[in-house]
């Protein structure tokens, strides 16, 4: 692709390397930019920057929080006892959408996939375990995706809680193998966590 801008050919670079933008559709957001009022345009960019900057960790479930501790764990309307298990910050935000759970959650970080040299210890899973240690955690549930990586991942979970005294459950399979759970549909979403089943039905299987 030809630039009359050296500027303009390094905004687009940079919009490139966000995941499914390729060069034409960069291309298309950087000219809407150009079109933008000043005011805008530094609003967007400093939107960015102090999200970056500021952007934290809740130190108990591992969620993208403003706050030390986010807002779902501090909440007094949530069911500590329970407890949802899922990959990353984009399923809490699918599960919460459906308004089928009421509990709180834990954010692994990713999901174990030795192709990828991704192992248990680069998970958030020792914080797990410490939270089976110190709160009153009645239920785990695991709403990973349906794909090798989330079956290897619920099974080595498995295998670390299964000696606490609580049910491990997970959701119901109306969710195709090979699916993320981000793309799943609110209704077949909320219904997987409503029907959850317990883990050791689907190891008989």
């Amino acid at each position: 692709m030809n630039f009359s801008s050296k500027l303009l050919e390094n905004a687009v670079a940079e919009f490139s390397k966000l995941p499914g933008v390729g060069q034409k559709t960069a291309l298309r957001l950087v000219l809407h930019l150009l079109n933008q009022d000043m005011t805008d345009v530094e609003r967007f960019g400093l939107s960015m920057i102090k999200l970056r900057n500021e952007i934290q960790h809740c130190r108990v479930c591992h969620n993208i929080s403003d706050h030390t501790v986010c807002e779902i764990c501090t909440s007094h309307k949530r069911d500590r006892a329970t407890i949802c298990v899922v990959e990353d910050t984009r399923d809490v935000m699918a599960i919460e959408n459906t308004n089928q759970y009421n509990g709180v959650y834990h954010v692994l970080g990713g999901l174990i996939s030795p192709m990828d040299g991704i192992g248990p210890s680069d998970l958030q899973v020792d914080s797990l375990v410490e939270r089976m240690r110190a709160n009153e955690t009645k239920e785990v549930i695991f709403a990973l995706s349906a794909t090798m990586e989330g079956d290897t991942t619920i099974f080595y979970l498995h295998k670390r809680l299964k000696d606490f005294h609580i049910n491990i459950s997970t959701i119901a399979r109306g969710i195709a193998f090979g699916g993320e759970l981000e793309y799943v549909d609110e209704i077949t979403l909320g219904r997987s966590i409503t029907t959850r089943v317990p883990y050791e039905n689907s190891l008989a299987k």
